[in-house]
């Protein structure tokens, strides 16, 4: 029986930053700073473990992709066996599926949503229709919606709605709803919101 997701909201109190971009997250955190269960009393002064900051900034970059522990894992090991930089190869991986491209592109308010909609057929990669939100896209992909109407009537309203700043890495035509992958993002343009050093050494033990 898969486990049942915490709500976003304990999520980003417990993280102690705004994972999901919604402004309702940063109310939260400016109302209650503090993690679930903790008072600031109780919460003054204590010292966190290498291994728990570890721990924390791993729970960070899985929950800001919304990725189980298996898939964040298998990812991770992934990036560790391929020659380079682990961790831009790593943020690569992530950055280059295609619910997280979505996402960026504007035409989903979450990964969780843009997950949903791939599922259900409402883009095509290269041409072809897929329903696989974990595929990875590769430089020169081109990621289009479907000719549906009311599909793109609500993700025309999206874009128009997300304020979201335009992603270096992707070039999109949002009259015709057609994208491009262009490119890998470097470490510093993907901006991770957790440490990946942090990580790799949590993965090493």
């Amino acid at each position: 029986m898969p486990q049942k997701k915490p709500p976003r909201g304990k999520i980003v109190r417990r993280l102690g930053v705004n994972l999901f971009g919604n402004p309702k997250y940063d109310r939260i955190l400016k109302k209650k700073p503090n993690g679930p269960g903790k008072s600031p009393k109780n919460r003054r002064g204590r010292k966190i473990s290498d291994y728990g900051m570890q721990l924390l900034e791993k729970q960070k970059v899985r929950y800001c992709y919304g990725l189980s522990e298996k898939q964040f894992r298998t990812t991770f090991f992934e990036a560790k066996r391929k020659q380079g930089v682990t961790d831009e190869i790593f943020i690569q991986l992530l950055e280059s599926r295609l619910d997280n491209s979505i996402y960026r592109l504007g035409w989903a308010v979450s990964r969780e949503q843009a997950r949903q909609m791939v599922s259900h057929k409402h883009f095509k990669v290269n041409g072809q229709s897929t329903n696989i939100p974990s595929i990875r896209l590769k430089p020169g992909d081109e990621i289009a919606v479907r000719d549906k109407k009311n599909i793109q009537a609500i993700i025309r309203e999206r874009i128009v709605n997300s304020g979201r700043a335009r992603t270096p890495w992707l070039s999109a035509d949002n009259d015709k709803l057609i994208a491009t992958y262009d490119a890998h993002p470097s470490l510093e343009a993907a901006k991770p919101v957790g440490d990946l050093q942090a990580i790799i050494e949590f993965y090493s033990k």
